[in-house]
Protein backbone atom coordinates (compact mmCIF):
# COMPACT_ATOMS: atom_id res chain seq x y z
CA UNK A 1 0.00 0.00 0.00
CA UNK A 2 1.44 3.44 -1.10
CA UNK A 3 1.84 6.19 0.92
CA UNK A 4 -0.87 8.26 -0.57
CA UNK A 5 -3.43 5.40 -0.37
CA UNK A 6 -2.67 4.81 3.00
CA UNK A 7 -3.74 8.19 4.00
CA UNK A 8 -6.71 7.87 2.11
CA UNK A 9 -7.76 4.91 3.86
CA UNK A 10 -7.18 6.20 7.21
CA UNK A 11 -9.21 9.43 6.31
CA UNK A 12 -12.47 7.12 5.35
CA UNK A 13 -11.73 5.15 8.42
CA UNK A 14 -12.25 8.31 10.32
CA UNK A 15 -15.46 9.38 8.39
CA UNK A 16 -17.19 5.99 9.44
CA UNK A 17 -15.93 6.07 12.84
CA UNK A 18 -17.50 9.44 12.98
CA UNK A 19 -20.43 8.76 11.59
CA UNK A 20 -21.09 5.62 14.07
CA UNK A 21 -20.19 7.85 16.73
CA UNK A 22 -22.67 10.92 15.86
CA UNK A 23 -25.69 8.31 15.47
CA UNK A 24 -24.62 6.62 18.66
CA UNK A 25 -25.05 10.02 20.42
CA UNK A 26 -27.57 11.93 19.04
CA UNK A 27 -30.67 11.88 20.50
CA UNK A 28 -33.08 8.63 19.98
CA UNK A 29 -35.98 9.26 17.74
CA UNK A 30 -39.50 9.18 19.91
CA UNK A 31 -41.22 5.35 18.98
CA UNK A 32 -37.61 3.35 18.81
CA UNK A 33 -36.10 2.08 22.15
CA UNK A 34 -32.67 3.09 22.42
CA UNK A 35 -30.76 -0.42 21.67
CA UNK A 36 -32.56 -0.47 18.45
CA UNK A 37 -31.23 3.17 17.57
CA UNK A 38 -27.49 2.18 18.91
CA UNK A 39 -27.61 -1.28 17.15
CA UNK A 40 -28.75 1.29 13.74
CA UNK A 41 -25.34 3.00 14.21
CA UNK A 42 -23.22 0.29 14.33
CA UNK A 43 -24.91 -1.50 11.47
CA UNK A 44 -25.26 1.68 8.76
CA UNK A 45 -21.53 1.93 9.56
CA UNK A 46 -20.11 -1.03 9.26
CA UNK A 47 -22.35 -1.29 5.83
CA UNK A 48 -21.23 2.34 4.81
CA UNK A 49 -17.35 1.58 5.55
CA UNK A 50 -17.62 -1.53 3.00
CA UNK A 51 -19.47 0.44 0.42
CA UNK A 52 -16.65 3.49 0.45
CA UNK A 53 -13.80 0.66 1.02
CA UNK A 54 -13.08 2.25 4.46
CA UNK A 55 -12.25 -1.75 5.86
CA UNK A 56 -12.94 -5.13 4.07
CA UNK A 57 -16.65 -6.78 5.21
CA UNK A 58 -15.14 -8.72 7.64
CA UNK A 59 -13.38 -6.09 9.39
CA UNK A 60 -16.03 -4.57 9.27
CA UNK A 61 -18.62 -7.19 10.17
CA UNK A 62 -16.29 -8.52 13.33
CA UNK A 63 -15.65 -4.53 14.51
CA UNK A 64 -19.52 -4.09 14.75
CA UNK A 65 -20.28 -6.99 16.39
CA UNK A 66 -17.94 -6.63 19.04
CA UNK A 67 -18.93 -3.32 19.91
CA UNK A 68 -22.50 -4.09 19.80
CA UNK A 69 -21.88 -6.55 22.88
CA UNK A 70 -19.19 -5.00 24.58
CA UNK A 71 -21.66 -1.83 24.83
CA UNK A 72 -24.21 -4.29 26.12
CA UNK A 73 -26.27 -3.39 23.04
CA UNK A 74 -26.60 -7.09 22.54
CA UNK A 75 -26.64 -10.23 24.53
CA UNK A 76 -23.86 -12.43 24.08
CA UNK A 77 -25.95 -15.30 23.15
CA UNK A 78 -28.08 -13.74 20.56
CA UNK A 79 -24.83 -11.43 19.09
CA UNK A 80 -23.44 -15.31 18.05
CA UNK A 81 -26.53 -16.73 17.08
CA UNK A 82 -25.99 -15.98 13.71
CA UNK A 83 -23.06 -18.37 13.98
CA UNK A 84 -25.77 -21.41 14.29
CA UNK A 85 -28.28 -20.40 11.72
CA UNK A 86 -29.12 -23.36 9.16
CA UNK A 87 -29.19 -20.99 6.28
CA UNK A 88 -25.53 -20.10 6.94
CA UNK A 89 -24.15 -23.06 7.60
CA UNK A 90 -26.31 -24.50 4.08
CA UNK A 91 -23.63 -21.79 2.19
CA UNK A 92 -20.40 -23.12 3.64
CA UNK A 93 -21.34 -26.70 3.13
CA UNK A 94 -22.31 -25.57 -0.67
CA UNK A 95 -19.45 -24.29 -1.16
CA UNK A 96 -17.50 -27.41 -0.43
CA UNK A 97 -19.72 -29.75 -2.49
CA UNK A 98 -19.54 -27.20 -5.48
CA UNK A 99 -15.54 -27.94 -5.19
CA UNK A 100 -16.34 -31.23 -5.31
CA UNK A 101 -18.15 -31.10 -8.84
CA UNK A 102 -15.14 -29.08 -9.73
CA UNK A 103 -12.30 -31.10 -8.29
CA UNK A 104 -13.45 -34.68 -10.18
CA UNK A 105 -13.72 -32.74 -13.13
CA UNK A 106 -17.35 -33.23 -14.15
CA UNK A 107 -17.52 -29.61 -13.82
CA UNK A 108 -15.25 -29.34 -16.27
CA UNK A 109 -16.79 -31.86 -18.86
CA UNK A 110 -20.12 -29.59 -17.56
CA UNK A 111 -18.47 -26.62 -18.80
CA UNK A 112 -17.62 -27.81 -22.01
CA UNK A 113 -20.87 -29.46 -22.83
CA UNK A 114 -22.65 -25.85 -22.08
CA UNK A 115 -19.88 -24.11 -24.49
CA UNK A 116 -20.24 -26.74 -27.26
CA UNK A 117 -23.81 -25.45 -27.16
CA UNK A 118 -24.10 -21.70 -26.18
CA UNK A 119 -20.42 -21.13 -26.78
CA UNK A 120 -20.33 -19.20 -30.01
CA UNK A 121 -20.34 -15.81 -28.15
CA UNK A 122 -19.84 -14.84 -24.62
CA UNK A 123 -23.54 -13.69 -24.78
CA UNK A 124 -25.08 -16.93 -25.66
CA UNK A 125 -22.79 -18.31 -22.87
CA UNK A 126 -24.46 -15.75 -20.09
CA UNK A 127 -27.98 -16.31 -21.73
CA UNK A 128 -27.20 -20.10 -20.71
CA UNK A 129 -27.24 -19.36 -17.19
CA UNK A 130 -30.28 -17.85 -17.21
CA UNK A 131 -31.69 -20.37 -19.30
CA UNK A 132 -30.60 -23.21 -16.40
CA UNK A 133 -31.57 -21.41 -13.44
CA UNK A 134 -35.18 -20.67 -14.94
CA UNK A 135 -35.67 -24.16 -15.58
CA UNK A 136 -34.64 -25.48 -12.69
CA UNK A 137 -36.30 -23.39 -10.10
CA UNK A 138 -39.83 -24.25 -9.72
CA UNK A 139 -38.24 -27.39 -7.74
CA UNK A 140 -36.02 -25.56 -5.41
CA UNK A 141 -37.93 -23.61 -2.60
CA UNK A 142 -34.27 -22.32 -1.22
CA UNK A 143 -32.76 -20.13 -3.56
CA UNK A 144 -29.77 -20.62 -1.29
CA UNK A 145 -30.15 -23.89 -2.47
CA UNK A 146 -30.25 -23.16 -5.93
CA UNK A 147 -27.62 -21.07 -5.95
CA UNK A 148 -25.23 -24.40 -4.77
CA UNK A 149 -26.44 -26.05 -7.99
CA UNK A 150 -25.80 -23.37 -10.31
CA UNK A 151 -22.53 -22.04 -9.12
CA UNK A 152 -20.45 -25.40 -9.86
CA UNK A 153 -22.00 -25.08 -13.33
CA UNK A 154 -20.89 -21.64 -14.04
CA UNK A 155 -17.53 -21.86 -12.44
CA UNK A 156 -16.63 -24.42 -14.91
CA UNK A 157 -18.23 -22.60 -17.96
CA UNK A 158 -16.27 -19.85 -16.89
CA UNK A 159 -13.32 -22.17 -16.36
CA UNK A 160 -13.71 -23.87 -19.71
CA UNK A 161 -14.26 -20.45 -21.60
CA UNK A 162 -10.92 -19.60 -20.49
CA UNK A 163 -11.39 -16.76 -17.46
CA UNK A 164 -9.72 -16.37 -14.53
CA UNK A 165 -10.36 -15.00 -11.60
CA UNK A 166 -9.24 -11.81 -10.37
CA UNK A 167 -6.20 -10.58 -12.19
CA UNK A 168 -6.21 -13.78 -14.60
CA UNK A 169 -6.58 -14.40 -18.14
CA UNK A 170 -9.85 -12.95 -19.31
CA UNK A 171 -11.59 -11.26 -15.96
CA UNK A 172 -14.41 -9.54 -17.21
CA UNK A 173 -15.40 -12.54 -19.03
CA UNK A 174 -15.12 -14.53 -15.45
CA UNK A 175 -17.08 -11.19 -14.20
CA UNK A 176 -19.86 -11.48 -16.80
CA UNK A 177 -20.29 -14.82 -16.28
CA UNK A 178 -20.25 -15.07 -12.06
CA UNK A 179 -22.49 -11.79 -12.33
CA UNK A 180 -24.70 -13.40 -14.27
CA UNK A 181 -25.41 -15.86 -11.97
CA UNK A 182 -26.56 -13.70 -9.65
CA UNK A 183 -28.79 -11.51 -11.39
CA UNK A 184 -30.36 -14.59 -12.58
CA UNK A 185 -31.40 -15.64 -9.84
CA UNK A 186 -33.08 -12.41 -8.52
CA UNK A 187 -35.84 -12.79 -11.66
CA UNK A 188 -36.00 -17.40 -11.63
CA UNK A 189 -37.07 -16.32 -7.86
CA UNK A 190 -39.78 -14.07 -8.91
CA UNK A 191 -41.04 -16.17 -11.72
CA UNK A 192 -42.28 -18.99 -10.00
CA UNK A 193 -44.31 -19.03 -6.62
CA UNK A 194 -42.21 -22.24 -5.07
CA UNK A 195 -39.09 -21.09 -6.50
CA UNK A 196 -38.05 -19.08 -3.07
CA UNK A 197 -39.20 -19.20 0.61
CA UNK A 198 -40.59 -16.08 0.94
CA UNK A 199 -43.09 -16.43 -1.79
CA UNK A 200 -45.87 -18.24 -0.14
CA UNK A 201 -45.18 -17.04 3.01
CA UNK A 202 -45.84 -13.32 1.71
CA UNK A 203 -49.00 -14.86 -0.11
CA UNK A 204 -50.12 -16.23 3.26
CA UNK A 205 -49.59 -12.55 4.46
CA UNK A 206 -51.74 -11.24 1.67
CA UNK A 207 -54.29 -13.67 2.59
CA UNK A 208 -54.61 -11.37 5.61
CA UNK A 209 -55.87 -8.86 2.88
CA UNK A 210 -58.30 -10.72 0.99
CA UNK A 211 -55.93 -11.81 -1.62
CA UNK A 212 -55.51 -15.41 -2.72
CA UNK A 213 -52.44 -15.73 -4.43
CA UNK A 214 -51.50 -19.40 -5.62
CA UNK A 215 -49.34 -20.89 -8.15
CA UNK A 216 -51.05 -20.36 -11.25
CA UNK A 217 -51.79 -16.66 -10.70
CA UNK A 218 -48.56 -15.98 -9.44
CA UNK A 219 -46.63 -17.41 -12.44
CA UNK A 220 -49.43 -15.39 -14.77
CA UNK A 221 -48.74 -12.28 -13.04
CA UNK A 222 -45.35 -12.59 -13.29
CA UNK A 223 -44.77 -14.06 -16.83
CA UNK A 224 -44.46 -10.73 -18.55
CA UNK A 225 -42.34 -8.56 -16.50
CA UNK A 226 -40.03 -11.75 -15.61
CA UNK A 227 -39.49 -12.79 -18.91
CA UNK A 228 -38.89 -9.65 -20.03
CA UNK A 229 -36.00 -9.08 -17.28
CA UNK A 230 -34.75 -12.08 -18.08
CA UNK A 231 -34.48 -11.17 -22.05
CA UNK A 232 -33.02 -8.26 -21.34
CA UNK A 233 -30.54 -8.57 -18.43
CA UNK A 234 -28.07 -10.35 -19.89
CA UNK A 235 -27.89 -7.92 -22.85
CA UNK A 236 -27.67 -5.21 -20.05
CA UNK A 237 -24.36 -7.11 -18.00
CA UNK A 238 -22.79 -7.72 -21.63
CA UNK A 239 -22.66 -3.99 -22.42
CA UNK A 240 -21.70 -2.74 -18.81
CA UNK A 241 -18.78 -5.44 -18.11
CA UNK A 242 -17.34 -5.77 -21.66
CA UNK A 243 -15.50 -9.08 -21.78
CA UNK A 244 -12.57 -8.94 -23.64
CA UNK A 245 -13.82 -11.95 -25.96
CA UNK A 246 -16.56 -11.44 -27.68
CA UNK A 247 -17.31 -13.96 -30.37
CA UNK A 248 -16.02 -17.31 -30.17
CA UNK A 249 -16.98 -19.59 -33.13
CA UNK A 250 -14.49 -21.80 -32.61
CA UNK A 251 -15.10 -22.86 -29.01
CA UNK A 252 -18.01 -25.26 -29.32
CA UNK A 253 -16.01 -27.57 -31.66
CA UNK A 254 -12.92 -27.17 -29.29
CA UNK A 255 -15.32 -28.15 -26.36
CA UNK A 256 -16.82 -31.20 -28.14
CA UNK A 257 -12.76 -32.51 -28.78
CA UNK A 258 -12.18 -32.02 -24.99
CA UNK A 259 -14.95 -33.99 -24.51
CA UNK A 260 -14.16 -36.74 -26.58
CA UNK A 261 -10.95 -36.54 -24.93
CA UNK A 262 -12.20 -36.90 -21.54
CA UNK A 263 -13.78 -40.12 -22.49
CA UNK A 264 -16.26 -41.71 -20.38
CA UNK A 265 -17.63 -40.68 -16.78
CA UNK A 266 -14.85 -41.46 -14.25
CA UNK A 267 -15.83 -43.44 -11.33
CA UNK A 268 -15.34 -39.82 -8.98
CA UNK A 269 -17.88 -38.21 -11.65
CA UNK A 270 -20.24 -40.85 -11.15
CA UNK A 271 -20.23 -40.43 -7.64
CA UNK A 272 -20.31 -36.59 -7.68
CA UNK A 273 -23.18 -36.81 -10.14
CA UNK A 274 -24.82 -39.10 -8.24
CA UNK A 275 -25.19 -37.34 -5.22
CA UNK A 276 -25.60 -34.04 -6.80
CA UNK A 277 -28.63 -35.46 -8.23
CA UNK A 278 -30.16 -37.00 -4.90
CA UNK A 279 -29.65 -33.74 -3.65
CA UNK A 280 -31.40 -32.00 -5.61
CA UNK A 281 -34.25 -34.09 -6.12
CA UNK A 282 -34.04 -34.07 -1.87
CA UNK A 283 -34.18 -30.24 -2.22
CA UNK A 284 -36.96 -29.91 -4.46
CA UNK A 285 -39.37 -32.14 -1.88
CA UNK A 286 -38.14 -30.89 1.00
CA UNK A 287 -41.08 -28.72 1.76
CA UNK A 288 -43.38 -31.35 1.06
CA UNK A 289 -41.31 -34.30 3.21
CA UNK A 290 -40.42 -31.96 5.67
CA UNK A 291 -36.56 -32.03 5.49
CA UNK A 292 -34.29 -29.68 6.42
CA UNK A 293 -32.17 -28.57 3.37
CA UNK A 294 -29.16 -28.15 5.19
CA UNK A 295 -29.34 -31.35 6.69
CA UNK A 296 -29.50 -32.53 3.14
CA UNK A 297 -26.57 -30.42 2.37
CA UNK A 298 -24.42 -32.07 5.64
CA UNK A 299 -25.77 -35.77 3.84
CA UNK A 300 -24.29 -34.60 0.71
CA UNK A 301 -21.11 -33.58 1.51
CA UNK A 302 -20.94 -36.44 4.24
CA UNK A 303 -21.19 -38.54 1.48
CA UNK A 304 -18.16 -36.81 -0.85
CA UNK A 305 -16.14 -37.02 2.42
CA UNK A 306 -16.63 -41.22 2.79
CA UNK A 307 -15.79 -41.96 -0.57
CA UNK A 308 -13.17 -39.64 -0.54
CA UNK A 309 -13.94 -37.41 -3.37
CA UNK A 310 -13.87 -34.65 -0.98
CA UNK A 311 -10.60 -35.11 2.02
CA UNK A 312 -9.74 -33.14 4.76
CA UNK A 313 -6.84 -31.55 2.86
CA UNK A 314 -9.25 -29.99 0.12
CA UNK A 315 -11.58 -28.59 3.15
CA UNK A 316 -8.40 -27.03 4.27
CA UNK A 317 -7.59 -25.02 1.12
CA UNK A 318 -10.98 -23.64 1.09
CA UNK A 319 -10.19 -20.12 3.28
CA UNK A 320 -12.33 -18.23 1.72
CA UNK A 321 -15.65 -20.23 3.06
CA UNK A 322 -14.69 -19.24 6.15
CA UNK A 323 -14.41 -15.57 6.04
CA UNK A 324 -18.03 -15.72 4.50
CA UNK A 325 -19.24 -17.54 6.99
CA UNK A 326 -18.30 -15.30 9.57
CA UNK A 327 -19.23 -11.80 8.00
CA UNK A 328 -22.81 -13.01 6.78
CA UNK A 329 -23.32 -14.66 10.32
CA UNK A 330 -22.38 -11.19 11.91
CA UNK A 331 -24.51 -9.05 9.01
CA UNK A 332 -27.76 -11.69 9.54
CA UNK A 333 -27.84 -11.19 13.23
CA UNK A 334 -27.01 -7.65 13.18
CA UNK A 335 -30.02 -7.37 11.03
CA UNK A 336 -32.54 -9.76 12.39
CA UNK A 337 -31.59 -7.91 15.90
CA UNK A 338 -32.50 -4.43 14.00
CA UNK A 339 -35.93 -6.20 12.97
CA UNK A 340 -36.86 -7.97 16.36
CA UNK A 341 -35.93 -4.82 18.01
CA UNK A 342 -38.78 -2.93 16.12
CA UNK A 343 -36.00 -0.79 13.94
CA UNK A 344 -37.37 -1.91 10.45
CA UNK A 345 -41.28 -1.88 11.28
CA UNK A 346 -40.72 1.90 12.72
CA UNK A 347 -38.88 2.75 9.46
CA UNK A 348 -41.90 1.49 7.47
CA UNK A 349 -44.61 3.31 9.25
CA UNK A 350 -42.81 6.65 9.36
CA UNK A 351 -42.14 6.25 5.15
CA UNK A 352 -46.09 5.32 5.27
CA UNK A 353 -47.22 8.20 7.69
CA UNK A 354 -45.78 10.88 5.26
CA UNK A 355 -47.43 9.56 2.57
CA UNK A 356 -50.49 10.65 3.81
CA UNK A 357 -52.06 13.38 1.08
CA UNK A 358 -50.57 11.30 -2.02
CA UNK A 359 -52.90 10.17 -4.79
CA UNK A 360 -52.77 6.47 -5.06
CA UNK A 361 -50.90 5.69 -8.03
CA UNK A 362 -47.68 7.79 -6.71
CA UNK A 363 -48.29 6.18 -3.46
CA UNK A 364 -47.95 2.99 -4.95
CA UNK A 365 -45.05 4.14 -7.24
CA UNK A 366 -43.38 5.77 -3.27
CA UNK A 367 -44.19 2.00 -1.71
CA UNK A 368 -42.10 -0.22 -3.84
CA UNK A 369 -39.24 2.23 -4.72
CA UNK A 370 -38.95 2.34 -0.91
CA UNK A 371 -39.37 -1.43 0.07
CA UNK A 372 -36.57 -1.78 -2.78
CA UNK A 373 -34.29 1.02 -1.29
CA UNK A 374 -34.47 -0.70 2.28
CA UNK A 375 -32.70 -3.65 1.71
CA UNK A 376 -29.70 -2.23 1.81
CA UNK A 377 -30.56 -2.36 5.48
CA UNK A 378 -31.64 -6.33 5.62
CA UNK A 379 -29.19 -9.50 4.85
CA UNK A 380 -32.35 -11.44 4.31
CA UNK A 381 -35.26 -11.48 2.06
CA UNK A 382 -37.45 -13.33 4.51
CA UNK A 383 -36.72 -10.76 7.32
CA UNK A 384 -37.19 -7.54 4.84
CA UNK A 385 -40.72 -9.25 3.80
CA UNK A 386 -41.93 -10.02 7.76
CA UNK A 387 -40.72 -6.76 8.39
CA UNK A 388 -42.18 -4.93 5.85
CA UNK A 389 -44.64 -6.16 3.60
CA UNK A 390 -47.92 -6.34 6.19
CA UNK A 391 -46.90 -2.97 6.87
CA UNK A 392 -46.68 -1.80 3.33
CA UNK A 393 -50.06 -3.53 2.50
CA UNK A 394 -51.61 -2.11 5.36
CA UNK A 395 -50.76 1.54 4.02
CA UNK A 396 -51.61 1.00 0.46
CA UNK A 397 -54.83 -0.02 1.99
CA UNK A 398 -55.48 2.86 3.92
CA UNK A 399 -54.71 4.90 0.85
CA UNK A 400 -56.53 3.53 -1.66
CA UNK A 401 -53.74 1.71 -3.79
CA UNK A 402 -55.15 -1.32 -5.69
CA UNK A 403 -53.70 -4.05 -3.38
CA UNK A 404 -53.49 -6.89 -6.03
CA UNK A 405 -50.87 -5.24 -8.43
CA UNK A 406 -49.31 -3.69 -5.30
CA UNK A 407 -49.10 -6.81 -2.85
CA UNK A 408 -47.58 -8.66 -6.62
CA UNK A 409 -44.70 -6.09 -7.00
CA UNK A 410 -44.01 -6.03 -3.33
CA UNK A 411 -44.13 -9.99 -3.33
CA UNK A 412 -41.51 -9.97 -6.74
CA UNK A 413 -39.07 -7.25 -5.22
CA UNK A 414 -38.22 -9.46 -2.79
CA UNK A 415 -36.43 -11.78 -4.97
CA UNK A 416 -35.18 -9.21 -7.74
CA UNK A 417 -33.84 -6.46 -5.19
CA UNK A 418 -31.55 -9.69 -3.63
CA UNK A 419 -28.44 -8.17 -6.18
CA UNK A 420 -28.00 -5.02 -4.73
CA UNK A 421 -25.64 -5.94 -1.85
CA UNK A 422 -23.68 -9.03 -1.74
CA UNK A 423 -24.95 -9.84 1.65
CA UNK A 424 -28.45 -8.93 0.00
CA UNK A 425 -29.42 -12.89 -0.33
CA UNK A 426 -27.62 -15.64 1.06
CA UNK A 427 -28.06 -17.42 -2.67
CA UNK A 428 -25.35 -14.58 -3.59
CA UNK A 429 -22.36 -15.66 -1.35
CA UNK A 430 -21.35 -18.80 -3.27
CA UNK A 431 -20.70 -15.82 -6.61
CA UNK A 432 -19.25 -13.12 -4.30
CA UNK A 433 -16.63 -15.49 -2.63
CA UNK A 434 -15.77 -16.65 -5.90
CA UNK A 435 -12.89 -14.94 -6.56
CA UNK A 436 -14.51 -13.11 -9.93
CA UNK A 437 -16.07 -10.38 -8.40
CA UNK A 438 -14.63 -7.68 -5.90
CA UNK A 439 -17.22 -6.41 -3.37
CA UNK A 440 -16.70 -3.22 -5.66
CA UNK A 441 -17.99 -5.15 -8.65
CA UNK A 442 -20.87 -6.71 -6.54
CA UNK A 443 -21.88 -3.02 -5.00
CA UNK A 444 -21.99 -1.31 -8.59
CA UNK A 445 -23.48 -4.04 -10.30
CA UNK A 446 -25.94 -5.15 -8.11
CA UNK A 447 -27.31 -1.46 -7.72
CA UNK A 448 -27.63 -1.27 -11.58
CA UNK A 449 -29.57 -4.56 -11.66
CA UNK A 450 -31.38 -4.25 -9.34
CA UNK A 451 -32.62 -0.43 -10.46
CA UNK A 452 -32.84 -2.23 -13.83
CA UNK A 453 -35.11 -5.12 -12.44
CA UNK A 454 -37.13 -1.82 -10.57
CA UNK A 455 -37.83 0.01 -13.91
CA UNK A 456 -38.86 -3.17 -15.73
CA UNK A 457 -40.92 -4.17 -12.92
CA UNK A 458 -42.62 -0.91 -12.82
CA UNK A 459 -43.05 -0.06 -16.65
CA UNK A 460 -43.80 -4.03 -18.22
CA UNK A 461 -45.22 -5.37 -14.74
CA UNK A 462 -46.97 -2.66 -13.10
CA UNK A 463 -49.66 -1.98 -16.54
CA UNK A 464 -49.77 -6.05 -16.75
CA UNK A 465 -51.13 -6.42 -13.34
CA UNK A 466 -53.67 -3.45 -13.52
CA UNK A 467 -54.73 -5.54 -16.43
CA UNK A 468 -54.97 -8.88 -14.37
CA UNK A 469 -56.65 -7.51 -11.45
CA UNK A 470 -59.44 -5.90 -13.73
Amino acid sequence: MTAESGGKRRVLRAIVVGLALALWFSPVPEGIVPAAWRLFALFLSAIVSVVIGAFPILTASVLALAAAVLTGVLAPAKAYSGFANGTILLIVVAFLVARAVVKCGLGERLGQAVVSLFGRSTLGLGYSVFLVDGVIAPAFPSNTARSGVLYPLVLSVAEAAGAGPGEGQHPRLGRFLMFSGIASLTVSSALWFTAMAANPLGAEIARGHGLNIGFGTWLAASSVPTLAAMALLPLLLYKVISPEVRTTPEAPRAARRALEAMGPLRAQEKIVAATFVGMVVLWGAAATLHIDSTAIAFLGLGVLLTTGVLTLGDIAKEGDVLATFIWFAVLFTLSAELNALGFMGYLGERLAGALGGASPLVAGLILVVAYVLLHYLFVSQTAHLLALFGVFLDVGSKLGVRLAPLAFLLLFATNFFSANTPQGSSANLLFAGSGYLSQGDLYRLGALTTAFNLGVYLVVGAPWLLLLSR
